[in-house]
């Protein structure tokens, strides 16, 4: 029986807790460094691709009554201009996105964690050795050996960093601030809502339905407001986004206004480009091995693809090391489309490029109307690129 250890219990190493434990063919142990394993952040967008996911795993319809659908994404600059108007529908009649909060996905996929795995919280694991396949936590004590390590912990993953180098991360230089409110009065309720003030600030608002154990009346947004990292105080308050927001957006700005105050999370994103994912017993997975901008709304879809593809290529693959590589393979095919979309599509919306915004607000909207460009644009939006 093969013994693995999963680091990391955010979207990708539940996803590879479950996808794997439940064969019941392996010894799997979860390790996490939280003391009380939560999710971080407000909310996300779930593609076709990660609806999809979820249907393998028996989750679609919990997801379903959680989240909101949406049905298209739209944005228009400061001026009112149009600059973005995709919808779902032109991909496939049926297609659509879902609005979900992180702590409902993270909690849907907690109760699906198998009873035989085993979740360790608390520990920091902060080295592995990728040939005898042995972890170390922050008290030096050691745990397995392990036949394979998924290292699934995310952007800023330690042990990546240890096995390959600082290079291989690249910080962006714009953040954003997030955060849930109620969605009562909100006159978008199936759309992703966007504005622009040219490259340098982006406000949006994403329908994310309601936490387990509520109701439609509880359903909230999730708002997000896109700056430099370097000029947001850490001590932002909502009354204070509001006021930054107004000239852009009034509406989304009296919506805040209208809030009890909530929790913000501060947050800042990489650019993750290395090779191989593999080294010896060690796979690295979800964000750790392909973080992005979140401009395309791919990370947890690309995580519970690759929770998937993986747990498949070792069942069906006869040896370990066979297995991981058609896992490379696959999955490369795959997330290169979106790290590439990453890269040349960031600046459009974050950056200092002036000029570059003011072309995109002239022809983004009407160049994506063309039929080549519009086939592109809804096969990246979806997530189906290259699968």
């Amino acid at each position: 029986m093969l013994r693995i250890a999963i680091i990391g219990y955010g979207t990708a190493g539940q996803a590879a807790a479950i996808a794997l434990g439940r064969t019941g063919q392996y010894a799997i142990e979860v390790f996490e460094q939280t003391v009380t394993a939560g999710p971080i952040g407000a909310g996300l967008l779930l593609q076709p691709t990660g609806l999809l996911a979820l249907k393998r795993f028996g989750l679609l319809d919990q997801a379903l009554q959680l989240g909101a659908p949406i049905s298209r994404l739209h944005g228009c600059n400061a001026r009112g201009r149009r600059v973005m108007n995709m919808h779902y529908a032109a991909w496939k009649a049926e297609a659509f996105g879902l609005g979900m909060q992180r702590h409902a996905l993270f909690t849907m996929l907690h109760a699906a964690l198998p009873a035989g795995v085993s979740l360790r919280t608390g520990i920091h694991v902060i080295g592995i050795d990728t040939a005898t396949g042995i972890i170390r936590d922050e008290a030096e004590l050691a745990y397995g050996p392990f036949d394979l390590i998924i290292v699934a912990d995310g952007s800023r993953s330690r042990l990546r960093t240890q096995v390959f180098g600082e290079t291989c991360a690249q910080p962006y230089p714009w953040g954003a601030w997030w955060c849930l409110t109620h969605a009562t009065d909100w006159p978008c309720h199936d759309s992703l809502e966007q504005r622009y003030r040219l490259a340098r600030e982006m406000v949006g608002v994403l329908p994310v339905g309601h936490a387990p154990g509520q109701t439609r009346a509880d359903d909230q947004l999730c708002i997000y407001w896109s700056v430099r990292a370097d000029d947001i105080p850490q001590d932002r308050t909502l009354h204070d986004i509001a006021i930054k927001i107004e000239s852009l957006w009034p509406e989304a700005a009296e919506h805040l206004r209208q809030q009890d105050p909530a929790a913000l999370t501060h947050a800042t994103y990489r650019a993750i480009r290395f090779s191989p994912w593999v080294k010896q017993r060690a796979i690295w997975i979800g964000d750790a091995a392909h973080g992005m901008s979140p401009q395309l709304g791919q990370g947890a879809n690309l995580a519970l693809l690759d929770a998937l593809a993986l747990a498949d290529a070792i069942q069906q693959q006869a040896k370990l090391t066979e297995a991981l590589l058609h896992y490379e393979r696959t999955r490369r095919a795959h997330t290169r489309w979106y790290s590439w979309g990453s890269h040349w599509l960031t600046p459009l919306f974050q950056s200092e490029h002036d000029s570059m915004a003011r072309l995109r607000d002239m022809l983004f909207e009407p160049m994506s109307r063309l039929p080549v460009i519009k086939q592109i644009s809804l096969k990246l939006l979806t997530g189906s690129m290259g699968l």
